[in-house]
């Protein structure tokens, strides 16, 4: 699929069918987070995956509890996703990186503090986007969401050290696209700015 034809379907897709993702296809998926920019090199990114229902039921049952938020859910074919992808950014990474000779002169591995942007979760974003990416151009559908509850015990319940944030979850899985399209996300229909009212050209 040329990369025009792959920005152009990229869509959130919040109903899945249950059928497993073949392991080769899964594993470029996810080998695509490893061309993400790294400042320094730091490769402060790691994944947690969790792939088929013994896996994933694990972590709805911590983050979506069986009962009445499940049962008011608005997408619950997103549970039948196969396959859940927990990106995770490593500040001490970056830190300690940057406290190296070749990166020292820029303070920046004195503490967290001295970064005037945090670098481990905009990288860390950056992998995000590529699975994205590479989900469609296999003809999967993939959702980015928040962990929507019991975040530090769904952490350790995944063995997951100290010190990695969670940016959210990627779902993965292949598109049941009639449930999908029956029931769109709510902000779907809000439209996009312009090129031009986006795109600021020589200043604001």
């Amino acid at each position: 699929m040329e990369f025009a034809e792959v920005l152009r379907r990229r869509r959130m897709v919040r109903a899945f069918r249950p059928e497993p993702i073949p392991g080769d296809i899964l594993d470029r998926v996810l080998g695509a987070a490893r061309r993400a920019p790294s400042a320094g090199n730091s490769d402060g990114t790691d994944l947690v995956v969790l792939a088929g229902r013994d896996q994933t039921a694990g972590y709805w049952n911590i983050t979506l509890p069986a009962g009445a938020d499940r049962a008011r859910f608005g997408y619950p074919r997103l549970l039948d996703a196969p396959v859940l992808v927990l990106p995770l950014a490593n500040e001490d990474a970056y830190i300690e990186r940057y406290s190296e000779p070749d990166k020292a002169a820029t303070g920046l591995g004195e503490s967290a503090d001295r970064w005037p942007v945090p670098y481990w979760t905009v990288d860390t974003a950056f992998a995000a986007m590529l699975v994205l990416l590479a989900a469609t151009a296999e003809g999967l559908g993939a959702l980015f969401f928040g962990i929507f509850d019991h975040e530090q015990e769904l952490l350790a319940a995944l063995g997951v050290p100290d010190g990695r944030l969670p940016i959210g979850t990627i779902a993965l899985g292949w598109p049941d696209l009639e449930a999908d399209a029956a029931k769109p996300g709510l902000s779907a229909a809000r439209p996009k700015r312009s090129l031009d009212d986006a795109v600021h050209r020589g200043q604001w």
